[in-house]
């Protein structure tokens, strides 16, 4: 029978490549973004189907997903929307601090929320968040970003076991660094002249990943998420993500903060 995966955030990098490649993989999608009528690549493929959503938005959730369960048969619930917020806290403003919070992990505990009640009648279903290897540890200049990422990792943990309880899976696929999306439209810059030292070395960094992974690679773990039956929360997903987790591992989590400090400031 054709499994459906329901997925946010579907307009642009991992969240459109994953619809393409379940959808390849003869799998119902069914892709929401907060303007599908903007949406020109994924109304091509057959088995796609486009919905309305802005994760920040309480009703529309509601409304969305009722509509996706009329539709399909949902197996999988994929929340990828997000973006990445980086600069100095002080020069952050409030609603930047909000949207941040709401968009990253209010959007994601909303959604879960909205189809938990369908996945326990039915006594199954997965679901799949994209946190970041920024859920696993941190860089300058991104504490709000880590804060949502840090806890959608220990939510998800939490939630293992009340999920558990109703044969429902939850799983997070925490990447490294994207091609081109993150350093492009899904980052908001905050420009501070008292930590310009510390924000060129790190503008630096980024513009030099070279290990960073295509949204197609990613795509492919959350696939293998999706599919392999395993009892297990966190995906790691790409070179650079796994290389810096495994060596916070080998060393521990303060001597793995001072390499970075050493790195960035000296």
């Amino acid at each position: 029978m054709q499994k459906t995966i329901f997925i946010t955030g579907a307009s642009t990098g991992l969240g459109k490549a994953t619809a393409k490649l379940f959808q390849s993989k003869n799998w119902n999608v069914i892709a929401t973004m907060r303007n599908p009528e903007k949406e020109t690549e994924l109304t091509q493929l057959e088995n796609i189907t486009l919905l309305p959503l802005d994760v920040t938005q309480s009703d529309q959730i509601k409304n969305t997903v009722a509509k996706a369960i009329a539709l399909q048969n949902i197996d999988v619930v994929f929340n990828n929307a997000g973006y990445g917020l980086m600069g100095a806290l002080e020069s952050f403003s409030d609603e930047q601090i909000l949207k941040q919070i709401d968009t990253n992990l209010l959007g994601v505990l909303r959604v879960t929320q909205a189809f938990i009640p369908y996945f326990r009648e039915k006594k199954s279903g997965l679901f799949i968040s994209t946190t970041s290897m920024g859920g696993l540890l941190a860089f300058p200049l991104h504490s709000i970003y880590h804060a949502t990422k840090f806890a959608l990792e220990g939510w998800s943990e939490s939630m293992s076991f009340e999920l558990g309880l109703h044969n429902i899976g939850i799983k997070t696929i925490a990447p490294g660094g994207i091609a081109t999306e993150f350093t492009g439209k899904s980052l908001d810059k905050s420009i501070n002249p008292d930590y310009q030292q510390l924000e060129d070395k790190l503008f630096a960094a980024i513009d030099n990943m070279k290990s960073a992974s295509t949204a197609e690679q990613i795509a492919e773990v959350v696939y293998e998420a999706a599919t392999d039956g395993k009892d297990q929360i966190r995906y790691v997903a790409g070179e650079d993500a796994k290389a810096l987790y495994a060596r916070r591992l080998e060393i521990g989590n303060e001597e793995f903060r001072k390499e970075i400090k050493k790195q960035f400031l000296g």
